[in-house]
């Protein structure tokens, strides 16, 4: 193999990236910011339903304490990590596909010296975002409920962004599949959605079949994402299927930064496949 066949391979596999990235992001951030008192009410009244829905109202059934807490303060870290998951997700899949298919976003900034590469970057960035947005406004919201009893929960953030990162990445593989704004309907429903309901979020998993766990654990993101802020939130990390809660930390942030950075590659490598011809 000749050293430009070699260049050339390399190419292929590792970004080019720089600083432009950011550009990229700003961009989409002036544009929220435009938008942000419409983004903004959902956001609010959104985990305030789910609260009342579940918290309140599903929380008077259950009479006894989840790991050793009222139900309402365990299903709030729940919450917040759901804020994590659709704010990122959503954002790149039909987000980003309005922005490249109807309003021809990619196409213009592709015309400055922005490559495609750094396009993809600046929007699965700017999905890690949006999760740390409406992940922070609900842990304000369940904040204010007075639901959160660690001072740890300063560092929720920093979890939301990382997390972000791997359902934006994620979304924007799915995006590059998707021939039709339909097609997301596949995500949405055959994966999002049981991550939604048995990612740990209002049912604890310790009570799940050992199958169900050890798919949770395997196979959903979300799981991961709830294990860490509900233990930031409450202070109290949970352990399960005989696993003590301190290598339930160390998997959970192994998973995540390996699947965070194997689907950023890999969403990268199929939208330059797809919008390359």
């Amino acid at each position: 193999m000749t050293p430009k066949e070699d260049s050339q391979k390399k190419s292929c596999v590792i970004p080019k990236l720089t600083y432009r990235v950011w550009r990229v992001w700003r961009r989409n951030l002036d544009v929220f910011a435009k938008t942000a008192h419409v983004n903004f009410l959902p956001s609010l009244l959104e985990p305030i339903l789910y609260l009342i829905a579940f918290g309140f109202g599903l929380g008077i059934l259950v009479s006894a304490p989840v790991q050793g807490m009222p139900y309402i303060n365990w299903i709030a870290p729940g919450l917040v990590s759901i804020a994590v998951m659709y704010g990122s997700f959503f954002e790149c899949t039909y987000a980003s596909f309005v922005r490249m298919y109807f309003q021809k976003t990619f196409d213009a900034i592709i015309a400055t010296p922005v490559n495609l590469e750094e396009v993809i970057a600046g929007e699965i960035l700017w999905g890690a975002t949006r999760a740390v947005i409406h992940s922070t406004i609900v842990l304000g919201v369940v904040a204010a409920f007075g639901l959160v009893t660690s001072p740890l929960a300063i560092l929720v953030p920093v979890v939301a962004f990382f997390g972000g990162l791997l359902f934006a990445s994620l979304g924007m593989c799915f995006t590059a599949l998707a021939q039709g704004i339909d097609f997301f309907n596949y995500p949405v429903y055959l994966l999002i959605t049981p991550m939604f309901l048995v990612g740990g979020t209002f049912v604890p998993l310790s009570i799940m079949p050992d199958l169900v766990q050890t798919l949770a654990i395997a196979g959903l993101p979300l799981t991961h994402v709830v294990n860490l802020l509900r233990g930031l939130t409450t202070g109290q990390f949970e352990g399960f299927m005989g696993i003590s809660p301190e290598i339930i930390i160390t998997i959970a942030i192994t998973w995540l930064t390996l699947s965070t950075f194997i689907f950023f590659m890999l969403s990268i490598h199929l939208m330059k496949r797809k919008l390359i011809k």
